[in-house]
């Protein structure tokens, strides 16, 4: 019972440490699209287009990805589903050795 508490709190403890990653993430995409938008805007830095808003975007679908990552993905395909999707497989191959072998007793009684 021990060894499934110790893995609980693993879990958890990995889950908060992705988020709050998530949230740090998002909290410096703000900052960073401000700061970028004040260079732009006020300080006139680099060339007469839109460069910062492509930053911005290209920053944005990288934060979406981490979204997804945390809160889609880690969430549905953690440890537990890795477990039943090994438990399945390895049934799935026990049946088959059974099968081969249930197939080789019926030739070799013949």
């Amino acid at each position: 019972m021990e060894k499934e508490q110790h893995e609980q709190y693993e879990y958890a403890r990995r889950r908060i440490k992705q988020k709050k990653r998530l949230y740090f993430h998002f909290v410096l995409l703000l900052i960073g699209s401000l700061f970028l938008f004040i260079a732009h805007n006020f300080f006139d830095l680099g060339i007469n287009s839109d460069w910062h808003l492509w930053l911005i975007t290209l920053w944005f679908f990288i934060f979406i990805l981490h979204f997804i990552k945390v809160y889609i993905t880690d969430r549905f395909m953690n440890k537990n589903w890795e477990r039943d999707q090994i438990d399945r497989l390895v049934t799935l191959q026990q049946k088959k050795i059974d099968h081969l072998q249930t197939k080789i007793n019926e030739e070799t009684s013949i």
